[in-house]
């Protein structure tokens, strides 16, 4: 155990933002944070920085904050350089100051030893080696250039100074520093903004196989999924944990849930029941002693109140198209995009309905492709057409990130003139704007009811075409989840850019994929189109030693040999883990029929839940081995 919170709260004069606070920290877990937005998820962070010191909670165990061993924490809060004119290569290298340093003082003992090779010069030279060589002395250019070139600088940036990058790139070269600084515990809140999908994948990796510890705050439900083992939720003020994934964690919060609902339900009705025994026999001599131990059961079940529900407030709409497109509603020809140079050439075609998925690195033309459609840039050649009847929809951050004076009410007013006051109220009260939040000025407004504000003034349009460039920036877990759910049920055309794999898998059911030298479509989802690349970029791996340093910079190239062959292990592993599904569900099925069971209706639901969630993964493992099996 390295840090220990049990009990603890935190108030802001009169607000309290934690209540109830108990989380632990063990060497090597990977821990994600998640919660509404305001839920006090940065603020935890900065309990176990020690930058706030908690207080009592108000639960029933002691208070205390335990650190063991006095762990060094590394926390990204705010970025800041002592010397902006120093280069990327000098500022980052600073996270190496220890190698370093005895880096330099070998150079120096060599020297001296090349005159005078005393013993305790040898002495000293030989511990100093050793120190070297566990420090990673001997791998840590190795690590420093795999990092540099995975968050996207080139050795061009390299010797260029911290002041002329920009805030994006800055907030990646502190990062950068930060990772390769080792902290016991690594504190990360939203490490995957301003960061592409090559970069995310290479650090989802990274994190998996870091040593120590890593506590995350991140909306980027991909990567918690792919990274942690444990997940704590802040809701009402309290933290929760879930050991496992993202999905271990949205199924055990719905089970917890439905259980305690469950526990409350049959407490009410057996308060009832013992109500109407009390009532019948408490005049009765012979059974007032039965009738009094029954009105202390009553007292007692009456100690549990009703769970508390999901934090579910957010923003709904009924948002279907006023009038439907052609058939053919969008599509390009050798259309290149760019602006000084050409960076993709593009060939697709959408129908009415289909929603197409847009991905790729940072700079390469994602952006410049949405900017070119809607009109606002020109096209370098080629050819673009939206169909007959195409009303679109355009959304971006500029758009949504506006200022304006005016008041949440007025402005949503001049943009629709005609609607009465009773019907702007209701359109911005289905987007959260309520009460006196109306009479906010727009430029008041936080990131996320600026993106509110801009979705649902797009939406009260009704257009059948949507184009949307990260409309989820600035959203929390339940908000992006509506606005999945709504461009899912939507009926018109879509085209969306976004770093939000989760959105986009759910969303998109075709991809656009942008790297550098163009873009590529592809006419299936991304959970098939992540499957179908082979040629991954490799695995991220902290460079610990010279073995694990020697592996940095290969690349594993695909043949159809090595296809079959890994087709055939797969499906091998499949067979194998439909048997032992099968054979997992035969026995949860003969547990229902056990006498200590079959009266137990939590066991009941909870064995219940087991054989749905098995009799799933058995449909799911079938549909891949039969899928695999068809191509052999």
């Amino acid at each position: 155990m390295l840090i220990k919170i049990t009990n603890g709260a935190v108030s802001f004069g009169a607000d309290t933002v934690l209540e109830n606070v108990n989380i632990e920290i063990n060497g090597g877990e990977k821990i994600a944070i998640v919660g509404r937005n305001g839920a006090g998820k940065t603020t935890l962070l900065k309990c176990i920085t020690g930058e706030i010191v908690p207080e009592q909670g108000y639960g029933d165990e002691p208070f205390s904050v335990v650190r063991a061993g006095d762990p060094v924490i590394g926390y990204l809060k705010q970025i800041s350089f002592s010397d902006e004119r120093a280069t990327l290569k000098e500022e980052v290298l600073k996270a190496f100051k220890p190698i370093l340093d005895i880096e330099k003082e070998l150079n120096e003992l060599l020297e001296k030893m090349k005159t005078l090779s005393d013993e305790k010069t040898v002495a000293r030279y030989s511990y100093l080696q050793e120190r070297f060589d566990i420090l990673g002395g001997y791998t840590y250019k190795k690590e420093y250039a795999a990092m540099v070139g995975k968050f996207g600088f080139t050795q061009a940036d390299e010797e260029k100074r911290i002041e002329e990058f920009s805030g994006g790139q800055r907030t990646k070269i502190a990062f950068i520093k930060l990772l390769l600084s080792h902290p016991d515990v690594l504190l990360l809140d939203e490490p995957t903004n301003h960061l592409d999908i090559s970069a995310i994948r290479w650090l989802e990796s990274y994190i998996r196989t870091y040593r120590s510890a890593v506590v995350m705050v991140s909306h980027d439900r991909m990567f918690i999924e792919k990274t942690v083992d444990k997940v704590y939720e802040i809701e009402h003020g309290e933290t929760r944990l879930y050991k496992g994934n993202y999905s271990d964690f949205e199924r055990q919060k719905r089970m917890n849930y439905e259980r305690q609902l469950k526990d409350y339900e049959y407490r009410k009705a057996e308060i009832d029941r013992l109500t109407r025994l009390v009532e019948r026999f408490r005049y009765k001599a012979t059974k007032a002693s039965m009738a009094q131990s029954k009105l202390k059961q009553i007292e007692r079940l009456r100690a549990m109140d009703r769970p508390e529900g999901y934090d579910l407030k957010t923003f709904r709409a009924s948002f279907q198209p006023k009038t439907e497109s052609v058939e053919e509603a969008f599509s390009t020809k050798e259309l290149v995009v760019g602006y000084d140079r050409p960076l993709a050439t593009i060939d697709l075609e959408l129908k009415r309905g289909q929603k197409l998925g847009v991905i790729g690195d940072n700079g390469t033309g994602k952006s410049t492709f949405l900017k070119t459609i809607i009109g606002e840039i020109a096209k370098l050649s080629g050819h673009f057409s939206f169909g007959l009847r195409t009303e679109i929809g355009y959304f971006s951050q500029q758009i949504a990130q506006y200022e304006s004076e005016e008041s949440v009410l007025d402005d949503f007013r001049d943009n629709f003139p005609t609607l009465t006051d009773t019907e702007i109220r209701t359109a911005l009260g289905s987007f959260l704007f309520s009460g006196d939040e109306v009479f906010k000025k727009v430029s008041d407004l936080s990131g996320g009811e600026r993106v509110r504000l801009a979705l649902c003034k797009l939406f009260k349009r009704r257009p059948n075409f949507l184009i949307l460039d990260e409309p989820t920036n600035h959203m929390d877990l339940i908000g992006k989840e509506t606005l999945e759910n709504m461009l899912k049920e939507y009926g018109g055309t879509v085209i969306v850019v976004s770093h939000d794999r989760y959105l986009i898998n759910k969303v998109a059911d075709r991809l656009l994929v942008f790297a550098e030298g163009g873009a590529k479509f592809y006419p299936f989802p991304y959970a098939e189109y992540e499957g179908s690349v082979t040629c991954q970029t490799e695995e991220a791996k902290p460079v610990e030693n010279k073995k694990a340093a020697l592996s940095v910079g290969k690349r594993e190239f695909s043949t159809p040999l090595k296809d079959k062959a890994r087709r055939e292990r797969r499906i091998k592993k499949l067979e194998e883990d439909i048997v032992a599904t099968e054979k997992l569900v035969a026995e949860l099925n003969e547990k229902l029929s056990e006498p200590s069971v079959y009266s137990d209706y939590v066991k009941i639901a909870e064995i219940q839940s087991r054989i749905d969630e098995n009799n799933s993964r058995l449909e799911t493992l079938t549909a891949e081995w039969m899928e695999l099996s068809d191509g052999e």
